[in-house]
């Protein structure tokens, strides 16, 4: 079964910067241990401060919460503004 986290995170016009260069370096090290499928980061359009990661899964959901991984990046990004985290499933 494929399921997937999106973790979105409208960070304060001070911190997007920050936030940005965090972004960057949490996609080099997820691509670098769980490969370049696993992880995608999007910009919203027109709000510069609006950020959403999905991750993708495979096999058996984690019911609710989330993953380790998806829950660690949401905990830290919390430091850069107000965060979202969901589990989503595949609809068959």
């Amino acid at each position: 079964m494929k399921w997937a986290e999106l973790i979105t995170v409208r960070s304060t016009d001070r911190s997007v910067k920050t936030l940005t260069s965090a972004l960057q370096e949490l996609m080099s090290d997820v691509v670098r241990k769980y490969g370049a499928k696993r992880i995608q980061i999007y910009h919203r359009q027109k709000i510069d401060s609006d950020f959403c990661i999905i991750l993708s899964h495979e096999g058996k959901p984690v019911l609710n919460h989330g993953s380790r991984l998806g829950l660690r990046i949401a905990e830290a990004l919390r430091a850069f503004g107000m965060v979202n985290h969901s589990v989503w499933s595949e609809m068959k």
